[in-house]
């Protein structure tokens, strides 16, 4: 079958996310189908610039169809909008504005997909709020699968959603609260709907024997905060390797994480952070927080992996990893003590099961429900409501070594259980075979 994936951006250096989680989607579906993707040139979600050149593209065996953004989005004005609109009655035409200012804005893809349609089996479509899903959707909704990657926020209630939550022939939810959410919000009227969510990768060898040696110190030191770690493997980095012999003390460079240890020179506990770094993802507050962790004497590190979007403070136990491989990403994964999610607002949150799939506890912010949940459902993480619970539970995590190695096997018997790709697969499947009948 020919299957038409539609995001709002796509890249191998676009890590985390809705598109990241298209991504992983399409290249898997693509060993069984004729898969291609309909997406933007932009590469960055705040201005959608033209980065990307235009036309077809080849990603990992994906055919990538892109289309030139209309115009970039003015960040302030945009903002400034958006206050209004959500405070204030307005009617669908304000909001078609409001639609188009948030963008990205592209009429050459919704052109290609008016007049091409017919030409795919099914359409998927990932990400409810942005423009190529909410006018896509209306081209060929018996064919459309929705995954609409959503949490409760003021864009959501905006008429146009309500509009377009009932098109979609298929919707694929990404955790049952998400599923409830939306149930209870809108009127569905897909004939077809799974909780699919995401499958996750191991790095090789990583779902082997048990790990016991998640009690070993694994942090960062050194460097300042500001500027990227060790990007590279020195001479003073070398003399921890398995052959050198390494000493005592360093002995857990040669076990879990070694790799991304030895290149950034790492070598006590640390907490690590991955994605957007900016306000919106919670990570100032972590910030704020951890800031307090360190002033009652704690002696691990913060480091913090992706795009920067945010100042960072000029402190010594503030590291930034800056953006890796997705093999060096996981391998950080592996290396650290504890990854914090501080996001409150998350569909699925593929930073939290990819720890969990490599044996590393997660800390998150109680206000997702959908972090929450993963956390009771897999006894493999802790969470927090305020600064004060972040700390102890930052200090639980951290103290207690057999406390980690039972969240360690938890984690990874979770993922095995429920994010297992063929079963993901499964559920794709039975979708696109639904809406290509119909």
């Amino acid at each position: 079958m020919k299957i038409a994936f539609i995001v709002q951006r796509y890249g191998a250096e676009i890590l985390g996310g809705s598109e990241y989680h298209c991504r992983l989607i399409a290249e898997r579906l693509s060993a069984r189908h004729d898969v291609e993707v309909l997406t933007t040139c932009a590469k960055d979600y705040i201005t959608w610039a033209n980065e990307y050149p235009e036309g077809l593209d080849r990603i990992k065996g994906v055919t990538v169809r892109r289309f030139a953004v209309a115009q970039q989005r003015d960040i302030e004005a945009f903002n400034e909008y958006s206050a209004w609109i959500f405070a204030n009655d307005h009617t669908r035409e304000d909001e078609l504005k409001w639609l188009q200012m948030q963008g990205p804005w592209c009429p050459a893809l919704l052109d290609h997909l008016q007049r091409h349609h017919q030409s795919y089996d099914a359409l998927i479509f990932f990400t409810y709020l942005y423009a190529p899903t909410v006018l896509g959707l209306q081209i060929a909704p018996a064919r459309s699968i929705l995954v609409p990657t959503a949490h409760d926020e003021p864009a959501i209630r905006l008429g146009i959603y309500r509009e377009m939550m009932r098109l979609p022939a298929a919707v694929a939810y990404n955790t049952d609260v998400e599923r409830h959410f939306l149930k209870s919000t809108f009127d569905l009227r897909a004939r077809t709907e799974e909780t699919v969510g995401c499958g996750v990768d191991l790095l090789p060898g990583g779902d082997g024997a048990e790990d016991e040696d998640r009690g070993r110190d694994r942090g960062a030191q050194g460097a300042g905060t500001s500027t990227p770690l060790v990007d590279e493997d020195t001479s003073e980095v070398e003399r921890f390797s398995d052959e050198d012999g390494a000493p005592e003390e360093h002995a857990h460079l040669r076990t879990r994480g070694a790799p991304f240890r030895r290149r950034h020179r790492l070598t006590g506990q640390f907490l690590l952070y991955g994605g957007r770094i900016d306000p919106g993802k919670g990570c100032e507050e972590l910030l704020e927080y951890f800031t307090s962790y360190k002033e009652l004497g704690g002696d691990a590190d913060l480091v913090l992996m992706g795009v920067k979007l945010m100042q960072l403070p000029e402190v010594p136990w503030v590291k930034f990893a800056g953006l890796l491989s997705e093999r060096e990403r996981l391998q950080a994964l592996e290396a650290a003590t504890i990854v914090v999610i501080p996001s409150p607002f998350e569909s699925l949150s593929l930073l939290a099961l990819e720890a969990m799939a490599v044996g590393t506890p997660v800390l998150c912010n109680a206000r997702s429900e959908v972090l929450v949940e993963h956390c009771h459902r897999s006894n493999a993480g802790l969470y927090y409501a305020d600064r004060d619970e972040f700390i102890a539970a930052a200090d639980l995590l951290l103290t207690e070594e057999r406390l980690r190695n039972r969240m360690s096997r938890n984690g990874k018997e979770y993922i095995r259980r429920h994010y297992r790709w063929d079963v993901i697969l499964s559920k794709y499947e039975r979708m696109i075979t639904a809406v290509k009948g119909r």
